[in-house]
């Protein structure tokens, strides 16, 4: 298969090509702010490089979330969008990859472990964490994703802590886990995108969704207004002379 896939869940972006049988390339970036504009040049000149056509691909797979809101839309929409144009115009489907997953997946290749926390700095003083252990060539999942502040993330016995959170946490994440750094590469998204596919979790383009754990970070400027008119509302219901409790 011809496949892209791409990550703009942290402040890495990275992208990754595979054309048939060939020896994947891939290549990271800064990210963060600069993903939207950095992000279709650098698959361009990749395609190039692969000596792809948009037209060749058979897939997209891109990092669905958790992470930084604004990238994981950068992501998705990137990915919708190409797979609709792609095989002019006919389209291909597109495969959202768990970041944390893909961040197991890139602590196994670069430090071989099988038992992987993965972690993620979700900012606001708290990470996102996702258990997994390697079993019959398969990544599986250890129970749900959580959100939680690094005090309250227990590395289960014999697993090791693999992401980004470290650096910003240091010992207020499972200080007593042995850790390495780790990111949901594109190219771990290669590696994991046979097995996801065999399991059916390609979509139409349309389909295609990020995954918000986190559902707010902050409030749109109508909801501010609706909750200050709520706010003056109930006060001028309170009977003269009351006070609030």
């Amino acid at each position: 298969m011809n496949l892209l896939a791409l990550d703009t869940s942290t402040d890495t972006l990275s992208i990754a090509v595979r054309k048939g049988g060939a020896d994947m390339l891939e290549r990271s970036a800064p990210g963060g702010a600069h993903s939207s504009t950095a992000l279709i040049p650098l698959i361009r000149d990749m395609m190039a490089e692969a000596g792809m056509a948009f037209d060749d691909l058979d897939l997209i797979a891109f990092g669905r979330g958790p992470g930084s809101f604004t990238g994981l839309r950068t992501a998705c929409s990137v990915a919708q969008g190409l797979a609709f144009g792609a095989r002019q115009g006919a389209g291909v489907p597109v495969l959202p990859v768990d970041s944390l997953l893909a961040v197991a997946e890139q602590a196994r290749a670069e430090h071989g472990v099988t038992q992987v926390l993965a972690v993620l700095d979700a900012r606001m003083d708290e990470v996102y964490a996702g258990a997994y252990f390697w079993r019959d060539s398969l990544w599986q999942s250890l129970g749900d994703y959580q959100l939680a502040a690094p005090e309250d993330v227990v590395a289960p016995a014999g697993f090791t802590v693999a992401g980004n959170a470290q650096s910003a946490y240091g010992e207020r994440l499972a200080p007593d886990a042995r850790h390495v750094r780790a990111l949901p590469t594109a190219g771990a998204m290669l590696r994991l995108a046979p097995s996801l596919i065999a399991a059916g979790l390609a979509v139409p383009a349309k389909d295609a969704l990020p995954l918000y754990i986190r559902d707010k970070v902050a409030q749109t400027t109508a909801e501010r207004e609706q909750a200050r008119l709520a706010a003056a509302q109930a006060a001028s219901s309170q009977p003269s002379g009351h006070q609030p409790r």
